[in-house]
């Protein structure tokens, strides 16, 4: 064994010296050489023991094929490395229990269903909101065949073909209503049924935890082994955060090959979703995508008149109409400015007239029009990234993309001189501004993801304008 020490600690002072740094000294430091073994078939087997799921993952992401490498200048057999969660021990070869060497063998069981279960069970990390219900949703044009999936799964849980249910529109337009719906209609209706709904960040910090208490059994049992439904909300998060998305995988697949119910909700297409694993999208594309659109003005007076009936509000043609045409952005919006208005004429003790409106509203003026901004925040919510760093000199590549669409949508839609339109992106170049468009201009009808991107944003612009 000493040996062994010797040649793992050669291994580790190699790749170090060549790496050096914090990352190395913070994952790759704490790593040991548990193991060899020799194969059936002549190679040999490197047992690494780690302390945690993370330094796993930062391993295997950033200097695994260094380590292969630097393995390979000194074993000329076949060999491959495996890794061994040790929970942050460092303990020396010889203390090394046998067990611990053969926990990747460990399988854990497949759920069983109980039949003997005398009510439904709400195994929730989240509440679900009692007040979002199939009755309570108003169905349009925009959003009546995800209501009628939703239905449709609420009432047989489980359909080959709606699983899993894939929830897909821009925020604000009643995605978790309808998820919440599901699980709701499901609870009251279902015999024998349990259900788990949490939010994709809900799911992430709790992972992130439980690998750093080192109570991973925990986690996968509480959300593989104890539920016959999923319901996940935002998961367009996880595209954020590889090292959750193999747990995330590996519940998913638990769910579908035990014939679960899983609904899912997100802001964009799977194919949209940027970092997502294709093996995570494929799967997500199995099943049923349902996409929400942005309400028209007929849907919007729809939610107007129901909202106003449900909190007892007297509402005029003129002010429901007026309320509807300028709340276009979402159904959040919509529901905001009624209650802005209801609110001011409780306080007030005046009655809710056009002339309230228009005064109390008075920021949120009818625009026919939009301006740099709206655009700006627009890309920004499609790509994922913060309007500071929209405007800021970083050259990331997503940030960049971004930008130039941004440049491109301005300068066709406003039709904004270059130079206004550089001084709106923290004092750019106008020829960047020129490149920039004629770059998207070029690419746009040959990368049919550009074209897609541009296509939803411009989608977006055509719901405030109307034209």
């Amino acid at each position: 064994m000493t040996q062994t020490n010797e040649f793992w600690h050669s291994i580790k002072s190699k790749i170090s010296e060549n790496q050096g740094g914090k990352p190395i000294k913070l994952w790759f430091e704490p790593t040991i050489l548990m193991d060899i073994q020799n194969n059936e078939d002549g190679s040999l087997s490197f047992y690494l023991g780690v302390p945690t799921e993370l330094h796993k993952y930062w391993i295997s992401q950033n200097i695994l094929m260094l380590i292969h490498d630097e393995i390979a200048k000194i074993y000329t057999h076949k060999f491959n490395i495996e890794f061994i969660i040790t929970g942050g021990q460092t303990k020396s070869d010889e203390e090394v229990k046998v067990q611990e060497l053969h926990q990747k063998n460990f399988i854990e069981p497949k759920f069983t269903p109980q039949t003997q279960t005398p009510k439904n069970i709400l195994t929730k990390s989240e509440q679900l909101n009692s007040n979002y219900s199939f009755s309570s949703f108003v169905v349009g044009r925009n959003n009546e065949f995800a209501h009628a999936a939703c239905h449709s799964v609420a009432e047989n849980p489980s359909t080959k073909n709606y699983n899993p249910l894939f929830i897909c529109g821009p925020t604000g337009m009643g995605k978790t209503h309808l998820i919440n719906a599901v699980g709701n209609h499901v609870f009251k209706n279902q015999t024998n049924y349990k259900i788990c709904y949490v939010s994709a960040e809900r799911f992430l910090n709790e992972c992130i935890t439980a690998i750093r208490k080192n109570e991973m059994h925990k986690f996968r049992s509480k959300y593989r082994d104890h539920s016959n439904m999923l319901l996940m909300d935002d998961i367009q998060i996880l595209g954020r955060t590889e090292a959750v998305q193999e747990e995330f995988f590996h519940t998913l697949n638990e769910y579908l090959e035990t014939n679960r119910q899983v609904v899912v909700a997100s802001d964009r297409m799977p194919r949209d979703i940027k970092g997502l694993e294709d093996r995570i999208r494929t799967r997500l594309e199995w099943g049923l995508i349902a996409d929400i659109q942005m309400p028209d003005m007929e849907t919007r007076v729809a939610i107007l008149r129901y909202k106003a009936e449900l909190n007892r509000m007297n509402l005029t043609k003129e002010v429901i109409h007026h309320l509807a045409r300028i709340s276009k952005r979402s159904i959040r919006e919509l529901e905001g400015n009624l209650n802005k208005i209801r609110i001011y004429s409780e306080l007030n003790r005046v009655p809710i007239n056009l002339s309230l409106c228009e005064r109390v509203l008075a920021s949120h003026k009818e625009k026919d029009n939009i301006d740099i901004e709206d655009i700006q925040k627009m890309a920004c919510d499609h790509f994922n990234i913060r309007l500071n760093d929209l405007k800021s000199k970083s050259r990331l590549k997503p940030i960049v993309l971004a930008r130039q669409v941004s440049m491109y949508l301005i300068k066709k839609h406003l039709d904004r001189s270059l130079v206004d339109i550089g001084q709106s992106f923290g004092g750019k170049d106008h020829t960047t501004v020129l490149n920039a468009v004629r770059k998207i201009q070029n690419q746009h009808t040959t990368n049919s993801e550009l074209s897609k991107d541009i296509e939803d944003l411009e989608q977006r612009i055509h719901n405030i304008t109307g034209v």
